[in-house]
């Protein structure tokens, strides 16, 4: 028999979808080049689904899932992963939660069967509660003292004032330490079920097999009290400087985030803008602003730029990490590249040269189960088509220098931004 040959970009052909009666979208694509499975599930909730008040609510309630079952304690869930050299970890961000398993293929029915039993019959174990709560109050801790964490907390702060996307989703001290046993079990409660899950597995399964395993232990689960997603509310647009500084003593480091609320997965822009993106501060070491600030004039540790597109309008900024005195020259500089970067159109070398990086790169971020996994899954969830990948060639390659432009000044601004730095 001859061997099954997989197109090296996942599509419609190689993706098997089934939707399931309690509304689970199932993915599977087949991998036979190597004995293991990825299992990339999502669920739709998260912190969106509660306030400041109760900050680190629903990731205190993601990670306790796996503290013990209505069948297997702690200790038994991980000896039971571990006992066949796999892993499991269940977590919740703003929008979603979800599991991530890995295992050699043959243990698919074990890991989806102990993911099923942390999601649906959790127990909360009242010692288990206490121990995570005082690992997530020691990452705290740690975080709390770390410049580029507490300069992106402070940006988030002032990019989205009285909005979802200003909680951090650990929470903080005050807020974890008043949370409850029973807090966790009624967010479990009213937040977790089928309804707009999405769960992706690849490797070497066949794709049949694999949506049969997901409908045994997933299928029959059904919510009532499971709560729709809420709105996002409307965000003000920047008008004038925001800036602010948190002092940590004692630091010889400084970071500075410097930047702007930018599009949502969803926006018609977003390719062209992430396209911009790497030209402005990823290329290379760091693009532009890599070049001018920590190349060129030697004042940063690291200097670079992100733009991080999700379900909300995510953060554009630059970045830089830099001797206490140097903030201000520093600043400086990464708003002049941004000036620059809004004022004049991107050369066609940097535009050739970028579009062949992001082209070349794309069969290298599938080389593994992970990467195709993680990629299908933003495909379903971002509602980008099975074909997305095949098509997504041809749509880089027709990104034009105006539209560069145009996706820039649509969102970036010299004169309209957020500010922060942290450090002594």
């Amino acid at each position: 028999m001859a061997k099954k040959i997989t197109p090296s970009l996942p599509g419609p052909e190689s993706i098997t979808r089934r939707e399931l009666s309690n509304g689970i979208v199932v993915l599977a694509r087949e991998n036979f080049s190597s004995p293991s499975i990825v299992v990339d599930a999502d669920l739709r909730t998260g912190a969106l689904w509660h306030g400041r008040d109760v900050a680190g609510l629903a990731d205190f309630t993601g990670t306790a899932l796996m503290r013990g079952t209505e069948r297997l304690a702690f200790n038994e869930i991980y000896e039971q992963i571990e006992s066949v050299g796999a892993s499991l970890s269940v977590s919740a961000g703003t929008h979603t939660a979800g599991f991530y398993a890995k295992s050699l293929a043959e243990d698919l029915d074990l890991m989806l069967g102990l993911a099923a039993d942390a999601l649906r019959r959790p127990v909360f174990p009242e010692r288990e509660i206490e121990r995570l709560r005082g690992e997530i109050l020691t990452r705290l801790q740690i975080t709390a003292n770390d410049t580029r964490d507490r300069a992106l907390e402070a940006f988030y702060e002032l990019a989205y004032p009285d909005h979802p996307y200003s909680i951090v989703e650990e929470g903080y001290p005050e807020t974890v330490k008043a949370l409850t046993r029973q807090q966790l079990i009624d967010f479990h409660k009213t937040n977790f079920g089928p309804r707009g899950m999405v769960v992706v597995v690849v490797g070497a399964v066949e794709a049949s097999k694999a949506v049969d395993l997901v409908a045994r232990h997933f299928g029959d689960w059904s919510n009532p009290a499971q709560t729709d997603q809420p709105a996002l509310p409307a965000l003000a647009p920047i008008t004038a400087p925001r800036r602010t500084h948190v002092s940590l003593p004692g630091k010889a480091q400084a970071d500075i985030v410097l930047g702007v609320p930018g599009p949502a997965r969803s926006h018609p822009l977003f390719l062209t803008a992430r396209l911009a993106n790497n030209i402005l501060g990823v290329f290379g070491m760091g693009g532009r602003i890599g070049h001018q600030v920590r190349e060129k004039h030697g004042l940063a540790y690291y200097a670079a730029s992100n733009l991080s597109g999700g379900y909300g309008p995510g953060p554009w900024y630059a970045y830089a990490g830099v001797n206490p005195g140097n903030i201000e020259k520093a600043v400086s500089l990464m708003q002049r590249e941004i000036a620059r970067f809004l004022a004049r159109k991107v050369t066609p070398d940097e535009i050739a040269d970028n579009k062949a990086q992001f082209i070349g790169r794309l069969p290298l971020g599938l080389e593994t189960n992970e990467g195709v996994a993680s990629t299908i899954s933003s495909m379903e969830l971002f509602d980008l088509g099975l074909d997305y990948l095949l098509r997504f060639p041809a749509m880089f390659n027709a990104i034009t220098r105006d539209e560069i432009q145009t996706a820039a000044r649509a969102f970036l601004s010299a004169e309209n931004y957020v500010l922060a730095t942290a450090g002594p």
